[in-house]
């Protein structure tokens, strides 16, 4: 499928050939400008079938999208640890309302707290439902192998840091897993009070019930780090530390 941005060159059956001003990839809905119509025409793009100008079909998917990256980047983790990067580690917390989340990828030593930060191996925010891309060079919509070569290509040197084994960690990612994709997604934060039991889960869409699955464990070696479980969760207090500049805010 072709990429579709403002500029793009589109057909439509009883328009004729137009120029697309904008693009809402949330709604699926597109605004384009027609011949020498002054005023835009807004058009779905499941319905209204829009198409490129070579007359290749411009499609949309009828399931809401994920709200949130992070089902993707579970899935992303586990095939590069079957490949053998089992060095890489996945920090999440997404908030319920899936409006707050943040994701945070790093490699090397399992340090929860004092993790390696390298330049687009975190995110934060509510932009991806509108452009819902990781920042790798990667495509909406793109596969998990087609995710972890844009990653690997655009990172090399940080993804070789991940070879090698870590084999506690990776079986339990693997049983998170296949309890969770693709509908869901653990959190390793909590809003305030004691240390759940149980690993949080997140739907990453909407209209999806809520989690009815096995109790899930927390990563190896996580509990033992928070002595004090009556603080607020341990994610909330080292946004400041960790992130860079401004990324530990609420967006």
């Amino acid at each position: 499928m072709k990429p579709i941005a403002p500029g793009t060159v589109i057909f439509h059956r009883f328009r004729g050939y137009g120029v697309i001003t904008s693009v809402n990839l949330l709604t699926g809905w597109i605004a384009a400008r027609f011949g020498s119509e002054k005023r835009t025409l807004d058009l779905n793009l499941s319905t209204d079938e829009v198409q490129h100008a070579d007359g290749e079909p411009i499609l949309f998917r009828h399931a809401p999208p994920d709200r949130m990256p992070h089902a993707r980047l579970m899935a992303l983790v586990r095939e590069l640890h079957r490949a053998g990067y089992q060095r890489l580690y996945l920090y999440s917390w997404p908030k319920p309302s899936g409006l707050h989340w943040r994701w945070h990828l790093f490699c090397g030593r399992r340090s929860w707290m004092e993790r390696a930060r390298r330049e687009g191996w975190y995110g934060s925010g509510a932009d991806y439902n509108f452009n819902p891309i990781l920042g790798w060079g990667d495509k909406p919509g793109a596969s998990i192998p087609e995710l972890a070569r844009a990653l690997a290509q655009f990172d090399p040197h940080g993804l070789a840091q991940a070879l090698g084994r870590d084999e506690d960690h990776s079986a339990w990612f693997a049983k998170v897993c296949d309890a969770l994709l693709p509908d869901y997604a653990f959190s390793l934060g909590w809003s305030e009070g004691p240390m759940p039991d149980c690993l949080p889960v997140i739907p990453v869409r909407k209209n999806v019930p809520e989690y009815s699955g096995p109790a899930l464990p927390w990563p190896p070696g996580w509990q033992g780090m928070w002595r004090d479980t009556t603080l607020a969760a341990p994610a909330a207090r080292l946004n400041k530390l960790i992130l860079p500049s401004g990324a530990g805010d609420d967006d």
